[in-house]
């Protein structure tokens, strides 16, 4: 299915043909969305706004794609087969940028994963074949891994929370980005920014407490890679929470998760301890019902980071076009991202 974005209107049908003169204007881009089962559909709909937010003067051809190696429960499968596009039309058209999300670990080691070989492919291919593709989460993980052999190092504790990041680097890919940039960032594991340097990976953001957030290596295509989730919406890092709470009182997993960092305010977290406190001494799945009520921190600014990040990815791609197809960017557009005008 194609999906028509642009910053009015998000048009969706198997049947969509835009005409000669709109499709000169548009971008192509690609979602390979592999999230697990319960955020798949809520993560193609966040990057559909996020691409909504960051389009401008664009309009966008979106098409999303899933790798055939993921497990699915019989109703995400359903999902993927009638509303995606299969893996192979990706490699038989041309797009002009690539997002690729991180996927369920379900082995030791990244490279043991059953959807290794299927990822280590659509790597290779991205290379040549966009002028741009975003590496998220485990994605970029794998990336590093199969490109040059960095491999990502377990966290003593889950990052989890929205992170203070600062621009350390100049680079199109930050100009005029707010600063600091808050960015949501879930996961077990992390890449070392030694480790990329010495690979020749270029560092853009950081975090103190986070780490490396955003980095760039140049082939034919320019690869960008998240350690974080540019996609989360604001109420993403809390559906997590609460459903690892939910695995702990199931006893699926034995500790008891922490709470987002500077995400809930001050009030939430004194009920969270709270609740905390008894669900050790009493647990069981029924006191989920007991959860109180959150609320979030006022100054969390989700999205709006992935905002401008995501709109000077665009423009980028709009530069890097074909100078003799009138392709959706402002005037003057090159000299603002640092470029020469064409």
């Amino acid at each position: 299915m194609t999906i028509l974005i642009d910053r009015d209107q998000v048009i969706s049908g198997p049947g969509l043909v835009p005409s000669e003169r709109d499709l000169a204007r548009d971008l192509t881009i690609g979602l390979v969305n592999n999230m697990p089962d319960p955020a798949l559909k809520a993560t193609e709909r966040q990057f559909m706004k996020l691409l909504q937010a960051a389009a401008g003067p664009c309009r966008i051809r979106f098409h999303c794609f899933s790798l055939p190696s993921v497990k699915r429960s019989p109703e995400a499968k359903w999902h993927v087969e009638s509303e995606y596009s299969d893996l192979s039309d990706l490699k038989r058209q041309k797009f002009d940028g690539l997002i690729v999300t991180g996927a369920e670990p379900v082995a030791p080691e990244l490279d043991q994963e059953p959807y290794w070989r299927d990822l280590t492919g659509l790597i290779d291919w991205a290379k040549a074949n966009t002028r741009s593709t975003i590496w998220s989460c485990l994605a970029a993980h794998a990336a590093v891994l199969h490109l040059d052999g960095i491999a990502r190092r377990p966290l003593p504790a889950k990052c989890h929370g929205i992170f203070d990041c600062d621009v350390v680097t100049s680079d199109p890919l930050t100009s005029a980005a707010p600063a600091p940039l808050k960015v949501s960032h879930s996961r077990l594991n992390e890449i070392v920014e030694s480790d990329l340097v010495q690979a020749g990976y270029q560092v853009l953001t950081r975090s103190e407490e986070a780490g490396v957030d955003v980095f760039v290596r140049q082939y034919a295509s320019r690869f960008v890679f998240f350690q974080g989730h540019p996609e989360y919406d604001a109420l993403s890092l809390q559906r997590e929470y609460l459903r690892d709470i939910g695995r702990y009182l199931a006893r699926e997993r034995e500790t008891y998760p922490r709470p987002p960092v500077s995400y809930f305010d001050a009030a939430t977290e004194e009920k969270l301890l709270r609740f905390e406190k008894k669900a050790v001494h009493q647990r069981h799945p029924a006191l989920t019902n007991e959860l109180p009520g959150l609320n979030l921190r006022a100054d969390i600014g989700a999205g709006s980071a992935a905002a401008a990040l995501f709109r000077n990815w665009l423009q980028y791609l709009s530069v890097e076009a074909d100078a003799s197809v009138p392709a959706c960017q402002p005037k003057d557009i090159g000299p603002a991202l640092g470029l020469p005008k064409r």
